[in-house]
């Protein structure tokens, strides 16, 4: 038979470009991911609603609010919080490096007051400021403060009227940050807040205020933190048994299957590539069960493509030509690869919706996997396969590793 060389052109160029992309771009794709807890270090803290409050589903969830808010400050992505009914809350948050602080902006209460000269009489609260107008400035020293915009001008100057030649004490919840002296009556509404010791603290201070007081006063539980040479090694760890994993699948389906072998790793890495690409655009937090979930879904996607093989492999051994077996094994094919990636997609939504956290990371994870799985294994295998078919250099059934003797004589 004549081989045709555009469709092996058209092959190699679909292989340069997949190994292409594959190569040039994973590792700053694999970069923009954000790693849970358990591969990059952080700490999980549970808080628990202070004695004597109202708490509620959505008391909880107001609050769940304000700490994702405040967590910003932190400069940190994807944090993981959790309501736990009737009085708690769950944080895990990973790649901080201060702890400390961390638990400083999560945890306080945040509430601004300006009391009278005895620090008893509350005269103005934080929700008198405009919401988003703290910020940071310097006084004539140069040393920072934190500027803010109060609501209504004309009782913060009646306020600072009736009280000129007193002190008027600054109270970040019963911590006082300044006593300043009214000099005479503001007007506009703007005031500042001095004695901040660095520019940070300063920036701190406007963030929680520009975030918001928490609507519960919360107490720490328990917390345990992950060091992120803990983290590293873990996901050292995981890659090398992921990538000595399929390096074994790889040799059992190209030494199996030949040249279709060969095929499927392609696929496969495409596979991996593609799922990598979902997670990225979705902006998951990828966690040890969700790498785990990623490992899986390329065995699963190793199972469509041996599916697909051994029914073409069982009408080559009924006697039809490779081309007729290709064509029908594919089509008996598709409906038990679709059963079975239906199934799995049904059982990680039950795990996504009764799950917990990191059970929920690896639903989606695989979720994501046996989607792409239905592109790569169902659509890209057969489109590879077909063309190597209709170049006539795959017309044996050697090609499949289906021996002669194998074959009927019907």
């Amino acid at each position: 038979m004549r081989v045709k060389r555009g469709k092996i052109v058209i092959f190699v160029l679909l292989t340069v470009i997949i190994l292409g992309t594959v190569l040039s771009t994973t590792e700053t794709i694999w970069g923009r991911i954000t790693k849970g807890l358990d591969l990059q270090g952080g700490f999980e803290v549970l808080y628990q609603a202070a004695p004597h409050q109202k708490v509620n589903t959505d008391i909880l969830s107001q609050t769940a609010s304000a700490i994702r808010n405040r967590i910003d400050i932190l400069g940190v992505t994807e944090p993981d919080i959790t309501i736990e009914p009737p009085n708690r809350i769950r944080v895990q948050i990973a790649g901080v490096k201060d702890q400390k602080r961390a638990r400083d902006i999560i945890g306080k209460p945040a509430q601004l007051t300006f009391r009278d000269p005895t620090g008893k009489k509350v005269l103005l609260k934080g929700t008198d400021l405009k919401p988003g107008s703290a910020k940071v400035g310097y006084d004539q020293n140069n040393q920072p403060l934190v500027e803010i915009q109060l609501t209504d001008a004309k009782k913060f100057e009646a306020i600072t009227r009736k009280y000129i030649g007193q002190p008027m004490p600054i109270y970040l919840d019963e911590n006082e940050l300044s006593a300043p002296t009214i000099v005479q009556a503001i007007p506009g509404g703007r005031a500042t807040i001095s004695g901040q010791e660095t520019v940070e603290k300063a920036q701190d201070l406007a963030s929680l205020l520009n975030a918001g007081a928490l609507p519960i006063k919360l107490t720490e539980v328990q917390s345990y933190a992950v060091d992120a040479s803990l983290g590293e090694e873990a996901l050292k760890d995981s890659l090398k048994a992921g990538a000595y994993a399929i390096l074994a699948i790889f040799i059992f389906v190209i030494g199996y299957y030949r040249l279709p072998g060969l095929v499927a790793v392609i696929t496969l890495i495409a596979y991996g590539y593609l799922v990598l690409l979902v997670f990225d655009a979705l902006n998951m937090t990828l966690t040890l069960p969700g790498l785990a979930a990623f490992i899986l879904g390329i065995g699963i996607a190793v199972d469509a493509n041996i599916i697909m093989n051994e029914r073409i492999r069982e009408e080559l051994r009924h006697g039809k030509s490779v081309r007729a077996s290709v064509k029908t094994g594919s089509k008996r094919s598709f409906l038990t690869i679709i059963d079975s990636h239906v199934t799995t997609i049904v059982a990680s939504l039950l795990l996504f919706y009764f799950g917990t956290a990191a059970v929920k990371g690896f639903s989606v994870s695989l979720m994501a996997g046996i989607i792409v799985s239905l592109l790569t294994a169902v659509a890209l295998s057969r489109i590879m396969v077909n063309l190597l078919v209709q170049s006539n250099l795959m017309n044996k059934p050697s090609w499949f590793n289906v021996k002669e003797d194998e074959i009927s004589d019907l």
